[in-house]
């Protein structure tokens, strides 16, 4: 008998990744665990537009008039905060879940740009170091490759709460990713899954961190720039304990947040979406009058200069771009199709990070596999990336008739949906109104 495709109807509830999850899930008895972040549709930054200049407006001349990117952080309590020459900077990806590789091109790419490197789980490696002009050292929970001279050699320290990805949870590094020399900096035996902690061990609110970055402050001469990390949840709540406890600049990290691998449970069901926590966060600085004193960088899911706009205008001082920045490497680039085969994917379609089989050699520490990705073309891509980020952000806040992306507002955008009206707090498109406002 042959079947008509016009009679076969998916059931919503039960769908086909739905009914493929339960199939795996009967087969293997073990949570599923991946890379990338959520897959699921979220609100973002795509439901804003701005206004830009007409006649109400005076618009600036792209090729004459000036419109600057520079953005200090840590101004608050540090005494050598630290200047960028744009505000777009590099999450913490470690070394671990990255190949040395990868980690050299972002460093090469940040001191071309003018920006940040953050070294993420695991420590801090020379290969980072030494490429990147400004480092922000990473303190995870599970504090492994930690050490008081590393973060002398930073140039800012930042304490990881959580991620936007994992709220609550804590990361996985299989163990065909935890090599020899991954080991070694980790204070691990090799080859075993790493389960990173999904706590500090020595603080467990507000007064310890406190306590804790005091600490810190008196460790490094009270020079460092100290950032808190946090994952997006409960916003209002944790913006505030984390400028109680004593930031300088705080990382707020979205659910589309998460280039390192953890169950997918996490990624699709905990935290929400950059848009709303921007707007949380910026409300909660504002209320405290911290807002531009504690420096806000927002997370997740940032792809464009038109991206970075949005979170300036909805009140961030910058950003931090992860997954974007492993895209521009090559991750997912149409070549070397035969290796996703293997993986059972597709270019364009792979979450294999957590595999150590990355085909782009960005997410490995195989040797065949890392040489197809070299350091200086690698940092070439990233360069050219951000670049385009920043020239199309100047457009949008030229257009805005602003001389510097700070100075982009609220006022510049409209909503195109309901729901983004809601979220950012800004008026739905030919309208006056801002739902629940």
């Amino acid at each position: 008998m042959t079947v008509n495709p016009r009679y076969l109807h998916e059931s919503a509830t039960f769908s086909q990744t739905a009914i493929a999850d339960i199939h795996r899930a009967a087969e293997q008895g073990i949570f599923h665990i991946r890379g990338l972040g959520a897959q699921r549709q979220l609100p973002s930054f795509d439901d804003l537009v701005f206004l830009g200049a007409s006649m109400s407006r005076y618009p600036l001349e792209a090729y004459r008039e000036r419109c600057d990117t520079n953005i200090i952080l840590g101004t608050r309590f540090a005494q050598k905060p630290i200047e960028l020459a744009i505000p777009i900077t590099f999450s913490a990806m470690g070394f671990g879940a990255l190949g040395v590789n990868a980690k050299q091109a972002i460093g090469l790419a940040a001191r071309a740009m003018g920006t940040s490197t953050t070294t993420g789980d695991g420590g801090m490696i020379p290969e980072e170091r030494q490429t990147s002009r400004t480092v922000v050292y990473q303190i995870t929970p599970s504090r492994y490759g930690i050490n008081p001279d590393d973060l002398r050699q930073a140039d800012a320290i930042e304490i990881l709460v959580d991620q936007g990805s994992k709220p609550g949870g804590g990361g996985i590094l299989l163990g065909e990713k935890n090599t020899a020399r991954v080991a070694q900096l980790r204070d691990l035996p090799e080859g075993i899954d790493q389960h990173s902690a999904c706590r500090h061990p020595d603080w467990t609110g507000a007064d310890d961190l406190e306590i804790k970055i005091l600490e810190l402050r008196e460790i490094t001469d009270w020079e460092k720039p100290i950032y808190i990390k946090i994952g997006a949840t409960r916003v209002k709540y944790d913006v505030a304990l984390a400028v109680k406890a004593g930031a300088d600049v705080i990382v707020l990290d979205g659910m589309q947040g998460g280039t390192a691998a953890t169950q997918q449970v996490f990624l699709e069901n905990v935290g929400i979406p950059t848009l709303p926590a921007v707007r949380q966060a910026v409300e909660t600085l504002q209320a405290l009058d911290m807002h531009r004193k504690v420096q806000l960088i927002v997370s997740g899911g940032i792809r464009s200069g038109a991206d970075v706009a949005k979170a300036i205008a909805l009140g961030a001082d910058a950003v931090a771009i992860g997954t974007g920045a492993l895209i521009a490497l090559g991750c997912n680039k149409a070549q070397y199709l035969e290796d996703y085969q293997v993986l059972g994917t597709v270019a364009g379609y792979c979450h294999h990070c957590h595999t150590g089989l990355c085909p782009a050699g960005i997410t490995t520490h195989r040797p065949e596999l890392q040489a197809r990705l070299d350091p200086q073309t690698g940092a070439k891509y990233l360069e050219n990336y951000l670049k385009t980020m920043v020239l199309d952000m100047q457009t949008l806040a030229r257009a805005c008739g602003k001389t510097h992306v700070l100075n982009l507002e609220p006022e510049d955008m409209v909503a195109l949906t309901v729901e983004a009206a809601a979220m950012a707090k800004v008026p739905l498109a030919g309208t006056d109104w801002i739902p629940n406002s």
